[in-house]
């Protein structure tokens, strides 16, 4: 172990994901360490299944790295990020989640970029794998995205909304958060809770800062998905929470009766997504059922919510 202040820490967070987290934990041993000093920081966010016992008993061997597990009780992603943002020690910190395999060379990528540009945040490329059957014919590539891939192509600065970095594969120098804030704790999984968003949100917040963003297409982390859990109201559920939680925001101390523009939206956003799915089947309909999905919790986001 290291006794070094580290570059760079590294953050697994994980919740009740101990059958995942087994794989993650072994396939990281093939990546290779960086070549300055780090530390690997593992977050239990209120684990209640296995994974406390299996982080006790794990045998952690990364070369040049010390090693902390921590428990945060505060159930959430984003708090569990908040809480690696404050017991990291790094001068940056990179985030990872429970069910990746990184490429062998994703650490050494991440710190190459972090040595020759000195960037405020970075992001890698995320390929889908699945590991338990044969991709659903419903999921086309158009969703892949929504499963956490991403590509933004060639190494390069981002500037703009239309090329985010994601949760599964993103690093920070961590002193940026203190010109941005935290993460949304609003924001992000919370246990069962089928929601999202807290990393576009911060990248957003990144942009409207000015901080540089680096893109890095040579750190590569594979999500790895279990095809059998695959549903089509995942997807649904997703957007549903999303546009909750928008229209929610938007409205804010506004009035609760929704502008007269959304109601049109909501029909033709169903008028397409099933007139899709009349002529080209069930397969082929799912992204227009999203956005159906969406506008309906955006109006009950804004008549409802606080």
């Amino acid at each position: 172990m290291s006794t070094d202040a580290p570059f760079l820490s590294v953050a697994l967070c994980t919740h009740n994901h101990a059958d995942r987290l087994v794989r993650t934990l072994a396939d990281l041993q093939a990546v290779k360490p960086p070549t300055r000093p780090w530390e690997f920081i593992v977050i239990d966010n209120g684990c209640t299944d296995g994974t406390t016992a299996l982080l006790a008993a794990h045998d952690w061997a990364f070369p040049g790295a010390t090693v902390r597990v921590v428990r945060e009780d505060k159930l959430g992603l984003s708090n569990a990020r908040n809480r690696a943002l404050r017991e990291a020690r790094g001068e940056y910190l990179v985030y990872m989640d429970d069910d990746e395999t990184p490429d062998p060379a994703w650490l050494l990528a991440h710190e190459q970029a972090m040595i020759e540009h000195q960037p405020d945040a970075l992001g890698g490329r995320i390929e889908v794998m699945f590991e338990d059957g044969d991709r659903p014919a419903w999921l086309q590539d158009e969703l892949l995205g929504f499963l956490g891939k991403l590509d933004n192509g060639e190494a390069r600065w981002l500037t703009t909304d239309e090329t985010p970095i994601f949760g599964g594969n993103f690093a920070f120098r961590r002193s940026v958060f203190d010109r941005i804030g935290d993460f949304d704790a609003r924001l992000g999984r919370m246990g069962k809770v089928n929601s999202g968003g807290e990393d576009t949100e911060i990248y957003r917040r990144l942009l409207a800062f000015g901080c540089r963003v680096r893109w890095v297409p040579d750190a590569v982390i594979n999500h790895r998905i279990q095809t059998p859990k695959l549903r089509r109201r995942y997807f649904l559920d997703l957007h549903f929470r999303q546009g909750r939680w928008q229209g929610a925001r938007k409205r804010g101390e506004g009035s609760r009766v929704p502008p007269k523009y959304l109601i049109p939206q909501l029909l033709r956003a169903c008028g397409k997504a099933l007139g899709k799915r009349l002529r080209e089947g069930s397969n082929h309909s799912l992204r227009l059922e999203m956005n159906a999905a969406y506008f309906t919790g955006y109006i009950l986001g804004w008549v409802h919510d606080a």
